[in-house]
């Protein structure tokens, strides 16, 4: 009876343990050393925010061209860049000064500034400007087994999935490694992919790089599965374990 119950609790411990294929990052690593980086450019979806700069060799004939100048105390406010930015429509156009709507969906920031510049030019409006074009409202969301689940904007031209995790602090030792979900809104279309995070393979596929309104989850892996309601880790197991080993030996007396 008593080898039994022994044999219970080993078990019970050894499956709440996860395994060294469950935890590490990449673990193919040295086979897919020094391959090339493809970077992606987003493209503009409705809802989202567009500062746009434009500069002329006269900076007085530009004015008229830029909403809400941001000097001062106002450039270090990314809420109030916001707030004089350009919303894009469920359209997919901005209204700009002068120059009126303008279809941006599905257009990088690069794309934007040329066609913008094309219209100033070829309306007479100004002689060989600049533009600058940002996206100022980028985020993606992190949910489930991560130390700082939440949203979280960036103004990266590009980040990467593993930056993402970084900003939420990481996975937690419950995290499910090989089984990320990634769900992306595109032209309308819901995309929902699963990384494995313990492999390299997922850094060729266009998942690797984060796009704005990307959600990231995070499920529990088996272990912890296991646990839920009943010890939350393998120390509470240990120490369960520990207890009743001692009141066997006490009551074997």
């Amino acid at each position: 009876m008593k080898i039994k119950f022994l044999g219970l609790l080993l078990l019970l411990v050894l499956s709440s343990c996860a395994s060294k294929k469950d935890i590490l990052y990449l673990q193919d690593a040295n086979k897919n050393n020094n391959s090339e980086i493809t970077y992606q450019n987003a493209t503009i979806q409705p809802n989202d925010i567009l500062k746009v700069t434009v500069e002329s060799l006269v900076p007085e004939a530009a004015i008229p061209y830029n909403r809400g100048a941001t000097t001062g105390a106002m450039v270090n406010s990314i809420e109030l860049i916001k707030l004089n930015g350009y919303l894009v429509t469920n359209e997919g156009t901005i209204n700009f000064p002068i120059l009126g709507h303008i279809p941006v969906s599905n257009l990088t920031t690069f794309e934007i500034e040329n066609l913008i510049k094309k219209r100033l030019i070829d309306g007479g409006h100004l002689n060989n400007p600049t533009l600058d074009v940002r996206l100022v409202n980028a985020k993606v969301t992190v949910l489930g087994e991560v130390s700082q689940p939440g949203t979280y904007n960036f103004t990266e031209q590009n980040i990467t999935l593993m930056q993402a995790l970084g900003y939420a602090g990481d996975l937690t030792i419950n995290g499910k490694r090989d089984d990320i979900i990634m769900t992306r809104d595109v032209d309308g279309v819901r995309k929902i992919t699963h990384i494995n995070l313990t492999s390299t393979n997922f850094m060729a596929s266009e998942f690797y790089y984060i796009k704005p309104n990307d959600v990231i989850i995070v499920n529990p892996n088996s272990p912890r599965v296991k646990n839920a309601g009943f010890v939350t880790d393998i120390a509470t197991v240990l120490a369960i374990t520990s207890v009743v080993l001692s009141s066997i030996i006490l009551l074997s007396r």
